[in-house]
């Protein structure tokens, strides 16, 4: 089967479609960003550097941040539209089945397109806060249902999904629930870890909520001592441990970090906590499942608890702006008399379901019954 993919390289996309090295199917890759060739996916087809018309070597970033309105008069005159480059692809490739990852990145710019070729089926990932998250998108009940009513097909992050998608007009057939990135590698579990020890999801925006947990985490270590480990620290958490430079607190942060690094990182530490305002089944929760933390994580729209019951496999945020509320959690957290060996014991079933190849199998079975 040729399996058009359409998406952005991103950590998540690059682990998804590796599932599918070897499988037998014919894959092609839409960069859609046209970010230019990935190396890593040398094993795919890739249809990248279709979109610049002008300086398409040097000089395009340079003009954008200088003279950004004669950057959009070239971009409207010499680049190549992402409708034109696309119905190409599909007239070049005549794949079998279209997969979009992520519906305003990788579904909407192509939206045209599919309509016109309305006889390729279409699948379409949604991720993270594709559909639960209405902020900043004033055109959501226009958008989003005029996707939802063209894919034939619909693969989620968690349960809630798709849920929104029918409510919102999917009417085409349910693939099931995978993680983003497919599955997980199982590691060795280490128990000596320091009972009092934190790695904290770092980001700070509109969405993520990470300086309420860390103004939780400050006030618990005034009455007791915290390792606290930040990842991902963003621009306002990094403004934010400014002003905390005297807190007598055990605090360390990275503003980047490999992804070998984390996983080292979450090997040692006791609790992971992820706060959010809105999320599908964060990858970094299942990433500290499988390094054997404890998770604290919110759960926004009733997300986390598809996995999470509270104090038996981790433990649930469910008011992310109030830290007092996560003081408590925390707190409950610190106090629970079981060790860090009974939770891991507690989440031996997810991390067997969830386990790398397990996973993939379901997917390149689940590609497997287009063909019928």
């Amino acid at each position: 089967m040729k399996i058009l993919f359409v998406s952005m390289n991103s950590i998540h996309f690059r682990r998804w479609s590796d599932q599918l090295r070897d499988s037998g199917h014919e894959v092609y890759w839409f960069d859609v960003k046209d970010q230019g060739y990935a190396p890593s996916m040398s094993w795919m087809t890739q249809i990248t550097g279709w979109k610049k018309g002008f300086l398409k070597k040097r000089g395009r970033t340079f003009i954008k941040n200088k003279i950004p309105q004669l950057y959009k008069t070239l971009v409207r005159r010499f680049d190549h539209p992402i409708e034109d480059a696309f119905a190409k692809a599909l007239q070049d490739i005549k794949p079998d089945v279209v997969h979009s990852f992520a519906l305003y990145t990788s579904c909407l710019p192509i939206l045209l397109t599919m309509n016109q070729f309305n006889k390729i089926p279409w699948i379409y990932s949604s991720w993270g806060s594709d559909l639960y998250n209405k902020d900043n998108k004033p055109n959501y009940l226009d958008e989003v249902p005029l996707v939802l009513k063209r894919v034939d097909y619909l693969i989620t992050d968690c349960h809630r999904d798709f849920i929104i998608a029918k409510e919102n007009g999917f009417k085409g057939r349910f693939l099931g629930v995978y993680p983003g990135g497919g599955g997980f590698n199982k590691r060795l579990f280490n128990q000596e870890r320091n009972k009092n020890s934190f790695i904290v999801k770092g980001y700070h925006n509109d969405i993520g909520k990470a300086i309420p947990v860390l103004e939780a985490l400050i006030d618990l270590s005034k009455s007791q001592p915290l390792e606290i480990i930040i990842f991902g620290a963003s621009i306002e958490v990094l403004e934010y441990l400014k002003l905390q430079k005297d807190t007598g607190t055990s605090l360390r942060y990275y503003e980047n970090i490999s992804r070998d690094k984390l996983f080292k990182l979450l090997d040692n530490s006791r609790f992971y906590i992820g706060n959010s305002l809105s999320d599908g089944m964060p990858n970094t929760l299942f990433e500290s499942i499988f390094c054997g933390c404890i998770p604290i994580q919110s759960n926004p729209g009733n997300v986390t608890e598809e996995l999470i019951t509270h104090g038996v496999n981790g433990f649930l945020i469910e008011h992310p702006l109030n830290v007092s509320h996560i003081k408590n959690v925390i707190d409950e957290a610190l106090n629970d008399n079981k060790s860090i060996g009974d939770f891991y014991d507690n989440n031996a079933e997810l991390r067997d379901y969830y386990e790398r190849s397990n996973i993939q199998q379901k997917v390149i079975d689940m590609y497997n019954t287009l063909l019928v």
